[in-house]
């Protein structure tokens, strides 16, 4: 029997793990040279050793019930291609939203940088590698990346990205070097994603750096972070992991983007959702503060967080109070997701998501918009028929 069974669940995220080499067939000759495996792959001790181990396991018949047990390279699916099918065999949802594990960060360093005919190329390569891997089967929905440096090369990238087949299009929630992401200049990326039927998606490590480096240091030892490791998120980081989208989000909200392009979507994904609530009322509480003095906010056809019940959808973690997000927030915002294969999606998140709604008091027909039809209303004409 599949992990999921029993109702209609689609999982907002999901992730290919890569591999030293993906993105050469993808990216332009001329970049090469620049994006080598070292700066994709910075800091990974014992990273061929863990390849070659999780291949010689494929080699085996692979055991079904460790479908939700082995995570990252050794993980089924989560590299080789032809393994995916099965794996989402096994897990039993009906689509997986797929997005990158590489370029994340490294995608949000280029968006940092000065060289933005690097940053577009790379885009162009992560679209055209996260939609050749998804073309194995059709429950696999691709993501695209389209940077905020430019206004008209993201006019460009906008359509590309579309073109090329990728069903969402990801945008860093880090503000951009010297304009906003709410700037009329981005129109165009609005209005073709509108048109299209496609979702504008957030996703963690598009924020840029969190919090300050002496933050962390507190002349106390190291702490390592889930993987046992020191690249990832610890406990104080982890709490600012919602200040980037809830800042973009506001900025387009209150600069009336989301009014102007009624049918466009958001989703923030794997950056928790604890925020969520607070974050509502706070913008409604800004809008009644200002409203006097600012013509947008006069112009605004719905409160702040009407806006967000419409078109924002969002990810809690499975080891959050995800009933009380659902309870304070309302019943169209929040989105089932494994992170699959990644550590941090644990190893049974809908018995956590189950617990957690229980204890709130979440109705079935709740529950069918948290592990259904939210999803379907974020992704418009990008869900698989």
């Amino acid at each position: 029997m599949p992990y999921a069974s029993g109702r209609v669940i689609h999982d907002a995220d999901a992730h290919i793990m890569e591999l030293p080499g993906f993105l050469s067939e993808h990216l332009e000759a001329k970049y090469r040279d620049v994006v080598t495996d070292a700066r994709l792959f910075p800091r990974r001790d014992g990273f061929q050793s863990r390849i070659a181990e999780a291949d010689r396991a494929r080699s085996e018949v692979f055991d079904d019930s460790q479908i939700m047990l082995a995570k990252n390279w050794s993980a089924l699916g989560s590299w080789r291609q032809q393994d995916r099918p099965r794996s989402i065999d096994l897990l039993g949802f009906s689509s997986q939203l797929l997005f990158t594990t590489a370029l994340l960060n490294f995608s949000n360093l280029l968006e940092s940088g000065d060289d933005h005919e690097l940053a577009y190329a790379v885009a162009r390569a992560h679209t055209r590698h996260m939609v050749d891997f998804c073309s194995v089967d059709r429950r696999l929905i691709p993501t695209g990346y389209v940077p905020l440096l430019d206004f008209e090369r993201t006019r460009k990238a906008a359509r590309e990205t579309i073109e090329l087949g990728a069903k969402a299009l990801l945008i860093p929630s880090r503000c951009p070097n010297g304009h906003s992401p709410s700037h009329i200049g981005f129109d165009p990326l609005w209005a073709m994603a509108e048109e299209a039927g496609l979702p504008i998606v957030f996703h963690v490590g598009g924020g840029g750096v969190l919090l300050e480096k002496a933050y962390f240091n507190n002349g106390l030892p190291p702490v390592p972070d889930f993987h046992g490791g020191d690249d990832n998120f610890k406990s104080i980081d982890y709490m600012a992991i919602g200040y980037p989208p809830m800042k973009a989000l506001t900025a387009l909200i209150v600069d009336r983007v989301l009014d102007r392009f009624p049918r466009l979507k958001f989703g923030v994904i794997e950056q928790g959702a604890s925020w969520l609530p607070g974050w509502m009322r706070n913008m409604d509480s800004a809008h009644n503060a200002f409203y006097k003095n600012e013509e947008r906010l006069q112009k605004m056809s719905l409160k702040p967080s009407e806006f967000v019940k419409r078109q924002v959808r969002v990810t809690p973690y499975p080891h959050e109070d995800t009933g009380w997000i659902i309870a304070n927030s309302g019943d169209e915002v929040c989105l089932f997701s494994s992170d699959y294969p990644h550590v941090e999606g644990g190893r049974n998140p809908i018995k956590r998501f189950e617990a957690s709604m229980a204890a709130a008091g979440i109705s079935e027909a709740q529950k069918q918009r948290f592990y259904c039809d939210n999803f379907v209303d974020l992704m418009g004409k990008g869900l698989p028929s």
